[in-house]
């Protein structure tokens, strides 16, 4: 006798077709992910997988037709993340007390 799955027949069916378009590191990247997508009209579905290791991984994932548009839009995000980053490190190192400004008398 086959071992049926667990799974409902409309779980599977919101998956098939989608594909993974990247691995969040947590539930609230994955929800930015999420949001970030929708904003842009793409659909995407949010998983917890297992991988070899036992280990569980959050994919987000999109149909595939939308995989290049998904990929564009989250590098964008994550280009203008990381430029807003290191202006506001950069702020932080600026230090207007140095000697610089200071004149030997």
């Amino acid at each position: 006798m086959a071992k049926r799955s667990r799974k409902s027949p409309k779980s599977q069916a919101a998956i098939h077709g989608y594909v993974v378009v990247t691995f969040a590191d947590d539930q609230d990247q994955a929800r930015d992910y999420e949001s970030l997508l929708k904003v842009n009209e793409v659909p995407v579905q949010i998983t917890e997988q297992q991988d070899q290791m036992g280990n569980s991984e959050i994919a987000v994932m999109v149909p595939e037709e939308y995989l290049d548009e998904a990929h564009v839009i989250i590098e964008s995000q994550d280009a203008y993340d990381d430029f807003y980053d290191l202006a506001i490190d950069e702020e932080d190192d600026t230090d207007f007390d140095s000697d610089i400004f200071e004149e030997d008398f």
